[in-house]
């Protein structure tokens, strides 16, 4: 296997650069706050600007209306979504046109369709086999049960149902949107999508489940890992400002430390989250192994620095004038989607025996 590179290209620093700058410009402080007001599910304009700006299609050939280039990408979109915890359901809508467009024979108006943001996709995980009921023969399924929470259904045209050995593709425009549930998090829509006897088309078996947790997690990770770098730096500058005793907080040895630890976090969040994205863009044969300990990593590790970040601001950061609950809630959301810490462990345990069994070792 070659050598990893850490290092962004230029194309790479642009993207992400231009990225900072169109949600900078369109997911600020008073954007998202107004966006809370308006009680409206997602930012309707800020869709369409990413949209524009060829964001949906990052992971998409250009022969199908994207922009050629991979996962190292969209997670560096990812991370710039959750550090503005910019209000729309970019990862559910991403995830799906991947799943549709890695298809032997992808219907590529539709994927075209959802890369350009004239539709909206989503993806609802089967956390329990006994979530989800599927009958009939061949292609063409029926599906019940009630899966959930699910981010981006009752604003999505379609949804893909992902269990551990299949995948299915269900119109949510045919069959009726969920409705939105109220949320802790009024950054993203949250709800319970209830199929019963839902007619739905199998999109693959094992290894495309499989594909969409991989991708699920790392995407998870990378606004972890946006969001818990946005919080560092607010701790940071807030530590220069505060004077308590006649001197800046940040002189104290104890929020010093509690700095320190949070930059150790977070870098070990960026380490462990592009490894991943590069494996999964590589085809890398440990993609599923980086994934869980991405996920790992990034859910304790975004815990940690949210309360560090309120520990450093003290009785401002849990007031609703302040940025950092904003934060804190969002990450709460990340932290169980697509597996939490607990399952990604067990997962690791899983696929760690089974490279030992097959003798080609654990690194």
């Amino acid at each position: 296997m070659p050598p990893v590179d850490f290092d962004l290209s230029e194309d790479q620093v642009a993207l992400q650069e231009a990225a900072r700058e169109l949600l900078d410009d369109r997911a600020g402080h008073d954007q998202v706050r107004a966006h809370l007001a308006s009680g409206a599910p997602y930012d309707a304009q800020l869709w369409r600007a990413m949209a524009e700006q060829g964001w949906l299609g990052v992971a998409l050939p250009e022969s199908m209306g994207g922009i050629g280039m991979g996962w190292v990408e969209a997670a560096l979109l990812l991370e710039e979504v959750g550090r503005h915890t910019a209000p729309v359901p970019f990862l559910p809508s991403l995830l799906a046109i991947g799943v549709l467009a890695d298809l032997e024979a992808p219907d590529v108006p539709l994927v075209q369709s959802l890369a350009a943001g004239e539709r909206i996709g989503c993806v609802a995980r089967v956390r329990r086999p006994d979530d989800l009921a599927v009958d009939g023969p061949g292609v063409e399924r029926r599906l019940s049960g009630r899966l959930g929470p699910v981010e981006g259904a009752a604003v999505a045209d379609l949804a893909v149902v992902a269990a551990d050995d299949a995948v299915y593709l269900v119109d949510l425009s045919e069959i009726g949107r969920p409705p939105a549930e109220p949320a802790m998090d009024g950054t993203r829509v949250l709800s319970w999508l209830t199929l019963e006897g839902a007619p739905a088309r199998v999109l693959g078996g094992a290894d495309r489940a499989t594909a969409v947790l991989d991708r699920g997690a790392v995407g998870a990770s990378a606004e972890m890992l946006g969001g818990a770098g946005r919080v560092l730096e607010m701790a940071s500058e807030y530590a220069k400002e505060r004077v308590q005793f006649g001197q800046p907080i940040g002189s104290f040895q104890a929020v010093k430390h509690r700095c320190a630890d949070m930059v150790v976090d977070v870098e070990g969040m960026r380490s462990a989250t592009w490894y991943a994205a590069w494996a999964l863009s590589a085809g890398a044969p440990d993609t599923s192994i980086a994934a869980s300990t991405a996920k790992v990593w990034c859910s304790e590790a975004a815990r940690r620095v949210m309360a560090s970040g309120l520990q450093v601001h003290g009785g401002i950061g849990f007031t609703w004038e302040h940025d950092l609950h904003l934060y804190m809630k969002r990450s709460q959301f990340d932290w169980s989607n697509f597996g939490d810490a607990a399952y990604h462990r067990e997962r690791l345990s899983g696929l760690l025996r089974g490279r030992m069994a097959e003798g080609v070792g654990v690194f």
